[in-house]
């Protein structure tokens, strides 16, 4: 699948926002901590995805009625579902200037992760944490994602890199008031 950037500018996938606030002091201390452990950029991404995929347990997994969408939330409180912990990665990553773009999957309902660049290329990584039967990876080598979808189930990839969360993922994340309504509101498509 040729993955395709929603914004040809790729300094916008250096951007902070609302919900990817690489500028928050948590976010920064977060960073400057996993930098100091990292000989290089690659390294550095390595470090600051096992951190997400590990450190924050996915709030289903953990059963964490919490919602959380700001990336300085996510690590401040410890829990997020997919997009929460994908706009954490992806903070960590852009704040210590590794273009990362937001992306999704349709998986009967829209699961959320990042593409991170190097060496000119888009790879895709999800750090929505492991479980039994999930086993993530960071790869630049062929991706290791937590999910393949299956098109006979009418499961897909979208092909689109997003230099902001999606503007449906957002208001969902937003409105929710716990998880479990949240998890009655997941979007099923964008």
């Amino acid at each position: 699948m040729e993955l395709i950037q929603n914004t040809p500018d790729l300094s916008a996938y250096l951007a902070a926002d609302e919900a990817i606030d690489h500028d928050h002091p948590v976010v920064r201390e977060t960073a400057a901590r996993l930098a100091k452990e990292a000989a290089d950029s690659y390294a550095y991404a390595r470090l600051a995805f096992e951190f997400v995929r590990d450190t924050i347990p996915h709030s289903q997994d953990s059963g964490d009625l919490r919602v959380t969408w700001r990336a300085s939330d996510v690590l401040e409180q410890g829990t997020g579902i997919c997009y929460a912990k994908a706009h954490a990665l992806t903070a960590l990553l852009r704040a210590e200037d590794i273009p990362t773009a937001l992306c999704y999957q349709h998986l009967g309902v829209v699961h959320g992760l990042v593409a991170v660049r190097f060496n000119g290329a888009w790879h895709r990584q999800d750090p929505r944490g492991n479980k039994p039967g999930v086993d993530a990876q960071f790869s630049l080598d062929g991706e290791r994602l937590a999910f393949i979808p299956e098109p006979e189930s009418n499961e897909m990839d979208y092909p689109v890199l997003y230099a902001e969360p999606h503007p449906t993922v957002l208001s969902v994340l937003r409105a929710a008031p716990d998880r479990p309504y949240l998890w009655k509101t997941l979007p099923t498509a964008l």
